[in-house]
C-alpha cells in the first residue's frame, strides 16, 4: 500500500497550489480518502474528505470556499486544489486512504510541504 503526495512548494499569499496524491496497492474505489496537515507544534489535523464516487465532500472551515478535493477513480488518484492560500495555511500536507480488507486500514503518504510567505 502506498500514497505519494506531490504539488508542494512556497507559495505566496493569495496564490494558488494544487496537490496531487498516487495511490497503490488497494482497491482505491473502495477508500475514502482526505487530505490532513499538520504545521510545526500543532498537531495533525483533517483538512478535507471525500467519498467514494467522489461525493460526500466535507472540508475544514478555514479552508471552506478556498480549497476543493477531487478524485480520478479511473486513475487512482485524488487532488487537493488550494486557492487564496494564507500564511497559516502552512504546513505538511498529508493524503490519507481509509478502506477495508478484511480489517480496518488508516493509510498516510510521506506528506508534502506547502510554505505560504512573502
Amino acid at each position: 500500500v502506498q500514497l505519494v503526495e506531490s504539488g508542494g512548494g512556497l507559495v505566496q499569499p493569495g496564490g494558488s497550489l494544487r496537490l496531487s496524491c498516487a495511490a497503490s496497492g488497494f482497491t482505491f474505489i473502495s477508500a475514502d480518502l482526505s487530505w490532513y496537515r499538520q504545521a510545526p507544534g500543532k498537531e495533525r489535523e483533517l483538512v478535507a474528505g471525500i467519498g467514494r464516487f467522489g461525493d460526500n465532500a466535507n472540508y475544514k472551515d478555514s479552508v471552506k470556499g478556498r480549497f476543493v478535493i477531487s478524485r480520478d477513480n479511473a486513475k487512482n488518484m485524488v487532488y487537493l486544489q488550494m486557492n487564496s492560500l494564507e500564511p497559516e495555511d502552512t504546513a505538511v500536507y498529508y493524503c490519507n486512504a481509509k478502506y477495508f480488507y478484511y480489517r480496518a486500514y488508516n493509510v498516510y503518504g510521506q506528506g508534502t510541504q506547502v510554505t505560504v510567505s512573502s
